[in-house]
């Protein structure tokens, strides 16, 4: 079993910079991707970034490219959402998730274990 609790959300202004983390816990770190998604009010959830498992690959959604930095600390079992500029359209709750598949990938289907989230609002 993994648990993952994510932490770094909250009201934020647009341009502004912002990290989300999450912890997980249990599984060594290095056997499992990371990856983020949002889901905005009225909208299905969507991918934001991922990272494989030792840090070395990561993939970016368009939406967020250029404004989002995903990376990991496999010594504090830790994945980090770095978001610069990010703009009220931004605005959803961020979740992290893992995966025990080999690679990269931008379906949800895909991660076996969810965090419950963190909300992030960004006001104009």
């Amino acid at each position: 079993q993994l648990q993952l609790v994510e932490s770094g959300g909250g009201l934020v202004q647009a341009g502004d910079s912002v990290r989300l983390s999450c912890a997980a816990s249990v599984r060594p770190s290095g056997t499992y991707s990371l990856g983020w998604f949002r889901q905005a009010p009225g909208k299905e959830r969507e991918f934001v970034a991922a990272v494989t498992r030792t840090g070395g690959g990561t993939d970016t959604a368009e939406s967020v490219k250029g404004r989002y930095t995903i990376a990991r600390d496999n010594a504090k079992n830790t994945v980090y959402l770095q978001m610069n500029s990010p703009q009220p359209e931004d605005t959803a709750v961020y979740y992290c998730a893992a995966s025990l598949r080999l690679g990269l990938s931008r379906s949800g289907r895909d991660y076996d274990y969810w965090g419950q989230g963190t909300q992030v609002t960004v006001s104009s």
